[in-house]
């Protein structure tokens, strides 16, 4: 593998992970989001690579581990951004997001000696890793993102390309405190379920 990109946005209070709060406060939303892009980290960190790029919305902050080169996402819908990312990559690349923090390194060592390219969906329909052997930004722009259907449209946008498409194990994104929960039981040993365990809901007044 050429490059592992990891996108995320900083885990920053009011700024990520909104559909935690309720039942979780802003700041244990923002807590849970760091120990998922954390366990992300480390497992892009633990996996052969030339090249580790975490795509950052925001700035990095201690839970950025060494060895990763920190771009901004540019400006735009997240189709845009993650054509960015790979715009800026030679060579084959595989992409994921910050959501899914069960991920292991054993799912991220991927080859292409067999095909085009790697997609892994998500069980919200969406998709939570991308790799290309060739970074074609314009197999991206367009898609529609965070809908039922990204999943299903993104990866045929890489069929109708004329790609030989393999697939990664279906993920479930953390997303809703029944996602965190789910996850939790996934990872047991994860930072994520760790910090899971000491959030209490927030009490409503």
């Amino acid at each position: 593998m050429n490059t592992l990109l990891v996108i995320a946005k900083e885990p920053r209070p009011g700024r990520v992970k909104t559909r935690l709060t309720p039942p979780f406060t802003p700041a244990q939303g923002a807590a849970l989001a760091e120990a998922a892009l954390s366990d992300t980290l480390r497992a892009v960190a633990t996996t052969p690579a030339a090249r580790r790029v975490l795509v950052l919305d925001g700035r990095p902050g201690p839970w950025l581990p060494p060895g990763f080169d920190v771009v901004p996402q540019c400006a735009g819908g997240l189709d845009e951004r993650l054509a960015a990312a790979f715009a800026g990559c030679r060579g084959p690349a595989l992409l994921i997001g910050m959501d899914t923090p069960q991920v292991t390194p054993a799912l991220l060592d991927v080859g292409f000696d067999t095909c085009d390219a790697w997609f892994g969906p998500a069980l919200d329909g969406g998709f939570w890793a991308l790799g290309l052997a060739e970074p074609d930004p314009g197999l991206l722009r367009g898609v529609p993102m965070s809908t039922p259907r990204t999943g299903e449209l993104q990866r045929a946008r890489l069929v109708a390309a004329g790609l030989r498409v393999r697939d990664l194990p279906a993920l479930r994104d953390v997303d809703t405190a029944a996602d965190a929960h789910a996850v939790a039981g996934l990872a047991p040993e994860s930072r994520f379920a760790a910090r899971l365990a000491h959030c209490s809901p927030a009490v409503r007044r």
